[in-house]
This record gives C-alpha cells, structure tokens and sequence, in this order.
C-alpha cells in the first residue's frame, strides 16, 4: 500500500539544476533524491495514499491531493498558515483524518488555510472534499457493531478507515481554524455523497472556529454524530444544504452563516437546515439534539416590502429548517430569511419528531423566519400518529418568543444580498429587529456559549468577524 508521495513538479526543461529536495515513499521504501536546500519556492507536492507518522504542510509550497488521502496510524498532519492544498482535476481528491490521528490546520485572519480547486476556472465538485473522523458517540452502526457508522461517499476501505464513532465524547481530532473549504463535494452514490467539511464522530476536544465552505456539490457541513462544539461557520452558496445533523450529533454551534444562490439547488431539494435522528427516524440514542444559536440564514427569495419574488428562484429550493425523522435539535435567537418553507416539523418517517417537542427535548425561540410563503409546516406521522396538529405547532412556535415577518426587507439587513462578486454586509442596520432579542436563559444555553444581547450571527457594523479571512469573490 502507498504511504504518502511527495512528487516535485518542477517548472522549467526537462534537464534543469535541481536544488529542492523530495521524499518519495512507496511500498514501505523511501528515496532521497536531488538533495539541496530545499526551499521549495516552484514546488507543488502531491499527496496520495497513506501518511503514516507526523507531516508538516509548508505555506511556501502548494500541495496536491491525488485520489483519496488518508492520515492514519495515529499521526499528526499539521498545515501551517497561509498554506494552499488543491484536489487534482478529476481525480476526486480528498482529505480524510481517520480516528486517532488528527489535523492541525490554525490559519490566522490573515494567513487563512485554502483548501480548492486546481482549475484555472474552478467549479463546484472539482475534488471531493475534507473528511474528519473521530472516537466520539454516534447511535450509527457498521457489521452489527452498534456505535460505529460507516461514513458515507466511498471513503471506507478494507481497512475501515472510513469508520467513525467510538466512547470518548472529549477526543480530540485537532484544529481546524481559520480554513476556506471552497469548490468540494462528490457524488459517489445518490444520497452517499462527501460534502464541502464531512464530522463523523468528531469529538469535543477538536477545535472548529472561523470556517467557510463556498460552493459545495453538496452540503456545507455534515456530522454525523460525534460532539464536537464550532463557532464562526459560513456556508456560501453550497447545492444542497447548509448544515446537516444526523446519527446522534449533540454538539454546538454559534455564529453561523449561510448564503444561497437563488438559482442553484439540488436535486434531493435544498435546506439550510436538515436533520435526522438516523436515516429511519429510529428511537437509538444517542439521539441527535445538537443546539444552534446565532446562526443568519440568508436564503433564495430577496422580497422587498412589496413583493416575495418567490417565483423567481430555482423550484428545488425547501426549507430553511426541516427537522424530521426522531431529531431533538433546537435553535436559538436565529434568523432564516427567504426559504419556501420556514420551519418544517416533520413526523412522516419513524418516530414522531413532535414528541421531542412535547417532552422539550426540541427548542425553537427567539428566532425570526421573514420572508418565507409558508412561515410553518407540520407533517404528521400515519404510522404512529399522535394528536398534535398545526395549531399545536403554531401556538408553540408562537409562545416562545419567535416572530414572523411578511419580507426579507423586514429583517434590515445592510447588506446581505450583495451583488456577485462583492463582500456581503451581514450587520443589521438601523431599527432591525436583530438588534435585540437575545436570550441565553435556557438551560440548553447554560455552558460553552457566549451570551450576547442580539440575534443572528452579527452584533453590528463593526462586528465583521465574517471578513477578511473568508472569500466572496470566487
């Protein structure tokens, strides 16, 4: 088996003075060749197969990775700031950090790490993506082995180095912060795909802060299961959905972006939340109930104060949240702008996902959905129905503290719907309900996040935390 191959491309004839040095490991050989300073100044080093022992990415170089690229046997990749990683064109490049050994990929705002394309007019699905797998909880199983998942998008081998899941909610797969993720995601099967950052039983011991996926061929981010806490995430333009939970995930979010285009959706239907218990709805525990606050959904329809334009955008578009099949998640001091549908509580498949709101397993308040033609929906079970209804769901959604709003205008954002090309302006400006509002008396809201007295994901003009490290331009 390849281990890892650091191949020098070197620019210039065929015959030339070489003063790099390479180190090319295969079939458990290495060889030394054109030894010299090594300044690596015209190198792009490609990585394939296994890395096997610690290995430090350097930002004078950018690196290439060729076909699936796995860190095991508990090794340490650590990539320093400013460092360039592309996926080789068509080769469905990938990144995968395999249980016990970990990444450390700490960007600064002005030196962010960049995972993309290699393309000179790069496109979505041009490599496959970023994949980090940890030791923590899931209700996933694998070969009747409960508490071990299978990640999905043709990651796993012989091997199993694409198994997730274990006992150790603190364990710890590294940093990632920071870190553009721009132009991932492959469709290996229908509904088996990588996305832009794929979590599979990741613990809390990670680091995942300041974090942008930009057009993703399928969602953002996914977990599956796993208990790590991320704060600082942007999701711009990706094809199907923002944010994905499933298969027991509990962990937190704060701060969070995302960005639609309204013309691209995918096929499956686009959310910017969407949220499993597992792919049945089963009762398995852990159950999924991670818990977003803070998060400003900017999603298809740009209405203004007299009309939606709902027509105007691609038909695939669904949710701003569709929390279905047994998931507890719950949200807080959040506003989800411009999707078909607001809120979907949806109890079609396995266990009723409106049990989790009588027992308040499931929280939704202080959150705005503005501009959406059906603010709320309720899908009720038939094969194990209860006798909650949409009026249930409204009188709920209505005493928590949530507000609808007619317009996306409504929400008075500076500049959330930018041109193409230009920076969005994410901060609420004069009179915007996000000003105020909220609240961090929930016992769900009791340890690890920052209380703050606003909603959404931006204090205000002078909060630009979404800035200067991220890309909008592309």
């Amino acid at each position: 088996m390849k281990k890892f191959v650091l191949y020098s491309l070197m620019l210039g004839t065929l015959v030339t003075t070489v003063t790099a040095c390479r180190n090319i490991e295969e079939d458990g050989q290495t060889i030394i060749e054109n030894g010299g300073s090594g300044n690596g100044n015209t190198e792009n080093l490609i990585l394939s197969g296994k890395i096997t022992s610690n290995l430090t990415l350097k930002a004078n170089n950018i690196y290439k990775l060729r076909g699936l690229v796995y860190v095991t046997n508990g090794a340490t990749l650590t990539i320093e700031p400013g460092t360039k990683i592309v996926g080789e064109a068509d080769k469905n490049g990938s990144l995968i950090i395999t249980r016990g050994s970990k990444i450390m990929a700490e960007g600064t705002a002005t030196n962010p790490i960049i995972f993309t394309s290699e393309k000179p007019s790069p496109k979505r699905g041009d490599w496959a993506g970023l994949v980090i797998l940890g030791a923590a909880p899931t209700n996933a199983s694998f070969n009747n082995q409960a508490g071990v998942g299978e990640i999905e998008g043709g990651i796993n081998n012989s091997e199993g180095l694409g198994l997730y899941g274990g006992t150790n909610a603190d364990d710890n797969s590294g940093i990632l912060k920071y870190v553009r993720v721009e132009y991932a995601g492959y469709a290996f099967l229908p509904d088996k795909e990588v996305n832009g950052i794929t979590f599979g039983g990741v613990g809390r011991g990670t680091t995942v802060d300041y974090v942008e996926v930009a057009y993703a061929n399928d969602d953002s981010f996914e977990w599956f299961g796993g208990t790590v806490n991320c704060s600082h995430l942007i999701s711009y333009k990706g094809l199907d959905d923002d944010f994905d939970t499933d298969n027991g995930f509990s962990g937190k979010i704060q701060f969070g972006i995302a960005v639609r285009d309204a013309q691209v959706a995918d096929v499956s239907g686009s959310n910017a939340f969407e949220s499993d218990n597992d792919a049945n709805g089963s009762a398995l525990t852990p159950q999924t109930s991670a818990t977003f606050s803070n998060m400003t959904i900017i999603g298809p329809i740009n209405s203004t104060s007299s009309s939606t334009n709902a027509g105007s955008i691609n038909s695939l578009f669904q949710h701003a949240l569709q929390i279905r099949r047994n998931s507890s998640i719950s949200v807080f001091n959040s506003v989800f702008t411009g999707f078909p549908i607001g809120l979907f509580i949806d109890a079609t498949k396995g266990t009723p996902t409106d049990n989790n709101i009588v027992n308040s397993n499931l929280a939704f308040q202080n959150n705005i959905l503005a501009g959406n033609t059906t603010p709320i929906k309720f899908g009720p079970s038939t094969t194990s129905p209860t006798s909650y209804t949409l009026a249930d769901l409204t009188n709920w959604y209505n005493t928590n503290g949530n507000t609808i709003l007619q317009y996306t205008a409504d929400v008075k954002l500076t500049g959330a719907w930018a041109p193409a090309g230009t920076t969005p302006n994410f901060s609420p400006a004069s009179g915007s309900p996000l000003l105020t509002g909220g609240v961090f008396t929930h016992t769900k809201l009791s340890s690890w996040f920052t209380p703050v007295t606003y909603r959404g994901a931006v204090k205000d003009a002078n909060d630009t935390w979404y800035a200067g490290w991220t890309n909008y331009n592309l």
